[in-house]
């Protein structure tokens, strides 16, 4: 058996965990490996293909990024391609992808991503290259699985910089606003925010109100708690508002959301008269190394899907349905996405505590 791994989208710490645990289950098996660079780049002329044995996944468990490196953009099927005026458009190259992985042997793909990895690995299998995935995101909004790999890893950045921005806050009487990542999921602000002991959490799945997050640290603040933290994601809507949008997006991407804790901090500051600083914490949250929780499932996800690939579970992906591990159809997966249920315990329990949703 000869078989391939590519990772796509965004890092995330725990991806090289996966490979060296996908790498060394197939090698004890006596299978080949490659690693396909840039995504699926490497299987297209614009990067390379590379084996990968024992000696190239020594030691990289505890490393963050991933040694096959990663683009978010670069589907074969809506490949980027500039045309001689500087503009771009997009072409359809995967029967150049599938035939040059039929060139070079390949009979089974570890497809390494989020949702936009897996749509292409759906479109893949119907073309019949036979595709097992492992999820991966630091937002956790992948349907199927408890978490991901990486999701870990960001909330603790998170929680870690929210304990630091709790001693300069008190300090100064101020109102920090900490934008985390999370374009269309809460998943980061929410956990990090309860543990991180964070004042009001805003996330896209619940629209929040300026009048209620200022209600709520003026509250605070007549109650002598002069400071507090706001912890939005980056995707959060006001109600009957959209999310903010930072930049212009690259072909191929999707928008860049972000920007919203600059805004929300000049407008609590105008509101309450609270002196209010802001701070994107950024790809932070994607660098360094993956915690102890996300190494352990990043190496059970890549053995998990050799394992599928002998068991040939194609069209599959490997998910944590605890305690087990399990695989469930790529369909199924993509059917509903993964957000944040208003209702879900988590939620309740910020709430019984006196954490704000800006909603009420």
């Amino acid at each position: 058996m000869r078989i391939a791994i590519s990772t796509g989208g965004g890092d995330a710490p725990g991806l090289n965990a996966v490979i060296r645990a996908a790498v060394l289950s197939a090698r004890s098996r006596g299978w080949d490996v490659l690693g396909i660079k840039r995504g699926f780049a490497g299987l297209l002329g614009e990067d390379e293909v590379v084996p990968l044995t024992e000696a190239s996944v020594r030691g990289i468990a505890s490393l963050g990024g991933t040694i096959l490196r990663t683009t978010n953009r670069g589907s074969p099927f809506a490949y980027p391609v500039p045309r001689p005026d500087g503009s771009w458009t997009q072409v359809d190259r995967s029967d150049e992808l599938v035939e040059n992985a039929r060139n070079l042997g390949i009979e089974a793909i570890i497809s390494i991503g989020g949702d936009g990895s897996l749509k292409i690995a759906q479109q893949l299998g119907a073309k019949g290259v036979r595709v097992v995935c492992v999820p991966k995101t630091i937002d956790n909004d992948v349907s199927c699985t408890i978490t991901t790999f990486g999701f870990d890893t960001a909330v603790t950045t998170a929680m870690e910089a929210l304990d630091k921005l709790h001693t300069t806050a008190e300090s100064h009487d101020r109102v920090m606003v900490l934008e985390v990542m999370g374009r269309d999921a809460g998943f980061i602000a929410l956990h990090a925010g309860v543990a991180g002991d964070a004042d009001v959490i805003l996330i896209p799945e619940i629209e929040w109100e300026l009048d209620k997050v200022c209600e709520k640290i003026q509250d605070r603040d007549a109650s002598g708690k002069r400071f507090s933290i706001v912890v939005v994601a980056e995707g959060a809507r006001p109600k009957g508002g959209e999310a903010s949008i930072i930049g212009e997006s690259l072909p191929g991407q999707d928008r860049r959301v972000g920007g919203i804790a600059e805004r929300l901090g000049v407008s609590i500051q105008q509101r309450t008269g609270k002196e209010t600083r802001s701070l994107v914490l950024g790809h932070l949250q994607r660098g360094g190394s993956p915690t102890g929780y996300d190494r352990l499932l990043a190496t059970r996800f890549g053995a998990a899907a050799v394992q599928a690939i002998a068991d040939r579970k194609w069209g599959h992906m490997v998910a944590l349905q605890s305690p087990h591990l399990v695989t469930v159809p790529i369909e199924e997966v993509l059917r509903e996405p993964k957000r944040v249920d208003p209702e879900h315990d988590i939620v309740q329990t910020a709430r019984r505590i006196g954490i704000s949703f800006g909603d009420r």
